[in-house]
């Protein structure tokens, strides 16, 4: 792992300004934490006068033959103005082999997600749902990716306080628990 994740990982305050650069269009207004849960961050902004609120956490560990790597985290995002909920975003910290998915192992469950440059995302909102139920009942996660170089990572989050946060992200958008 490179010295810039190391120093970065306690830095809560850098972790925001990557979640906000990282996520905010040219024409959103700034986020606005909401709270720390565990190891989960959540934020809401504004779109063009619609909130978005969405929660981030970075990889605990981060595996692979690699000399230099990217910011990696994953984001949970709701755009309810959109109906779009629960939309998962993982970035890589590198541009992923083209063609290729990523596989998310949370507990005993496998998803499968598609690959967009040094992005996965899931195949469909169904699967969303599905990754965002086994995150809430599991511990951890484990994203397994190859890059353009043909480098397998793995790297494995914790869900301590994806609940709380979750939660937290429904309250502030206003949308109701499934």
């Amino acid at each position: 792992m490179n010295g810039v994740m190391e120093i970065l990982r306690p830095a809560t305050a850098a972790f925001a300004l990557i979640l906000i650069v990282a996520t905010a269009p040219a024409h959103a207004q700034d986020a606005v934490p909401i709270g720390n849960f565990g190891d989960w961050e959540t934020y809401k902004e504004s779109e063009g006068g619609k909130a978005v609120c969405y929660m981030g956490s970075q990889p605990k560990k981060a595996k692979g033959k690699y000399k230099k790597r990217g910011e990696t985290y994953i984001l949970v995002t709701h755009r309810p103005a959109e109906k779009s909920l629960d939309v998962i975003s993982i970035k890589a910290g590198y541009t992923y082999q083209s063609g290729s998915e990523v596989d998310v192992v949370i507990g005993g469950a496998t998803f499968k997600m598609f690959t967009d440059a040094g992005h996965a995302f899931a195949y469909d909102s169904k699967t969303d749902g599905a990754i965002v139920k086994a995150m809430i009942r599991g511990a951890r996660m484990i994203v397994k990716g190859t890059s353009s170089r043909g480098t397998l990572t793995t790297d494995t989050y914790s869900l301590k306080g994806f609940t709380a946060a979750y939660k937290a992200i429904n309250k502030a958008c206003e949308v109701k628990a499934k």
